[in-house]
């Protein structure tokens, strides 16, 4: 999901972080932790949770939520590696399973459990295609054809959580044949982009957004997105963006404990709450991704608009920690 993850759509994007508010009693705090009036966790830039979220936290533990951003997925992971063992922070939200080979070759977590899923997909303009009359696509293979050539904006698979999961959409549906197909994107004149942020807010035609281009590489959640962001929620009876199910990725994505914090006590109550149902039912409208827990219900207009593939593109686990450099060095040398 995150999921990588969605956040503003209609040009509104929240940064930053949201914390709970400070308590005066610590006595709730497990013993043991350097600092237990606080607990840090680190994310990437689109992890915008609920207002408040972390209050009852606070309540409980008598520890205050410290959110800090830093950057997409794969920027903060790189980051959090290079203070592995003597972390900036507690807990880490963001690892998802085309980077969690990563996390582990270096180490960098205690533990870590699941949180969330969400499908990276190619989203589209109903109403761009609509205006000319022409079908949008049905496929990956239909995204090389000259019908749609300069149509499709995809962000950096290096940097960028939803542009390696659309690289390994491809390896997964195309095999050993996956770089052919990448050039022959490149020929068909395809934009890459640094983020998602670039390619939704500024490329994108659809959504309302001011861009040229009617394709843009996304989340199967991005559609409920473009109603809870739209200046009158209640005047929009449909999102403009479609999703292009074939081309689905499912992200499964990890908060975990970072191996060497101050705080483990306090860390691993705060990975448990990301768990527990307050938190998880307020994932589907804050950070546009589903719950992992069983018992969290989805508000309507997520159940009713966000899109989980039936059958997504998946990687065998050790296969994406086999191959995932050589992958991207190779993408790199195609893409860039």
């Amino acid at each position: 999901m995150r999921r990588a993850l969605l956040v503003a759509l209609l040009g509104v994007l929240a940064l930053g972080a949201c914390g709970g508010t400070e308590s005066a009693d610590d006595s709730a705090t497990p013993a043991g932790d350097a600092n237990p009036s606080e607990v840090t966790l680190l994310a990437y830039d689109a992890f915008t949770p609920a207002e408040g979220i972390f209050d009852a936290f606070t309540a409980e533990t008598g520890a205050r939520v410290k959110v800090v951003t830093g950057g997409d997925s794969g920027t903060v992971i790189s980051k959090a590696i290079l203070t592995a063992g003597n972390p900036e922070g507690d807990v880490l939200w963001g690892v998802d399973n085309t980077t969690l080979p990563r996390a582990q070759n270096a180490d960098l977590l205690e533990s870590y459990e699941p949180v969330d899923t969400g499908d990276v997909c190619v989203n589209y303009s109903k109403k761009w295609y609509a205006q000319r009359g022409l079908q949008p696509p049905t496929g990956l293979d239909d995204l090389v054809t000259p019908q749609y050539r300069g149509q499709l904006v995809v962000q950096d698979a290096v940097n960028s959580s939803p542009g390696l999961a659309f690289l390994m959409a491809s390896v997964a549906q195309y095999g050993d044949g996956w770089q052919q197909w990448w050039r022959a994107l490149i020929d068909n004149d395809v934009k890459v982009v640094s983020d998602w942020t670039t390619a939704w807010t500024v490329e994108y035609a659809g959504g309302g957004n001011p861009g040229t281009r009617p394709l843009v590489v996304s989340y199967g959640s991005s559609p409920p997105a473009e109603i809870v962001y739209a200046a009158d929620p209640s005047a929009v009876t449909e999102p403009d963006s479609g999703v292009i199910k074939s081309t689905c990725f499912r992200q499964t994505e990890y908060a975990g404990v970072l191996r060497g914090t101050q705080n483990p006590a306090i860390a691993q109550k705060l990975v448990e709450y990301l768990l527990a149902r307050r938190f998880q039912e307020s994932m589907p409208l804050s950070l546009f991704v589903f719950p992992v827990n069983p018992d969290a219900a989805l508000p309507e207009v997520f159940a009713k608009w966000a899109v989980k593939a039936t059958k997504p593109l998946t990687l065998p686990a050790a296969d994406i920690a086999a191959n995932r450099e050589r992958w991207l060095r190779e993408w790199r040398a195609i893409a860039l």
